[in-house]
């Protein structure tokens, strides 16, 4: 993952549709109560604390201080910790894996999916939401064509069939695996505000007037996400289901 600091407060203030869309994760997660759930990318805490109202034991691990920091903040009387999805290890296993808007951030996929595997308790379950093939493709390529880097794509955005793969390869069985378009209004900020949250840790060769620019010409060059006042990103997603065998 990026080792950029993260802007945690902005995130939470302007970012919060992130977790929102998590939220109909959690009703295919089906917590239940006395289960011990890891929450892996928590962020600032919001999905972790919806996860435990279920009176699940829930535990929330994220690569960024900052966030921690912030869900520490935000909800004290859970347990959170700074650690990465490619190399984590818990000394008691959970009986779930709960992973919202994160993996594609993991570069190490097969080590991402190995460390849970190991951190599942047998017949325990991953559920989780990334990026699939094809997600932010008109921004990348405008992004591509303004900076004149090819090839741009920093994040892991692997097909369905991809990624069953992987998972099974693992050692786990993939009960439920979608992927969809789920196009994103991007809230006051807009896409400079997500370009500068997502993409500028990518671009830290730029002074800040550079930056400025080139966000500019991005959104000269997408004028089709601007929809009735509103930026709206062209997400698509993948949400996947599997059992630990």
């Amino acid at each position: 993952m990026s080792s950029a600091v993260w802007d945690a407060t902005n995130y939470q203030e302007q970012f919060d549709y992130v977790w929102q869309y998590g939220e109909s994760l959690i009703s295919q997660l089906a917590p239940q109560a006395g289960e011990r759930i890891l929450d892996l990318g928590c962020g600032t805490g919001q999905l972790t604390q919806a996860i435990a109202t279920h009176g699940s034991i829930a535990l929330g691990i994220d690569s960024d201080p900052a966030m921690i920091a912030q869900a520490k903040a935000n909800y004290p009387s859970l347990s959170f910790w700074t650690d990465s999805a490619d190399s984590f290890q818990l000394s008691v296993p959970v009986d779930a894996v709960f992973s919202n808007a994160v993996l594609h951030w993991v570069s190490e996929a097969e080590a991402a999916v190995e460390h849970i595997v190991e951190a599942l308790k047998p017949g325990g379950r991953l559920v989780a939401e990334l990026g699939g093939k094809g997600n932010v493709q008109t921004i990348l390529t405008a992004l591509e064509e303004v900076s004149g880097e090819a090839n741009l794509n920093p994040w892991y955005f692997p097909g369905l069939g991809e990624y069953v793969a992987l998972l099974e390869a693992a050692g786990l069985s993939v009960t439920y695996a979608h992927i969809f378009d789920r196009p994103t209004p991007l809230g006051a900020s807009g896409l400079a505000g997500w370009l500068t949250m997502f993409g500028q840790r990518f671009f830290q060769h730029l002074s800040a007037e550079e930056w400025t620019r080139l966000v500019r010409q991005v959104e000269t060059k997408v004028p089709q996400l601007y929809q009735d006042g509103v930026w709206v990103a062209d997400y698509r997603r993948l949400r996947v289901i599997a059992i630990k065998v």
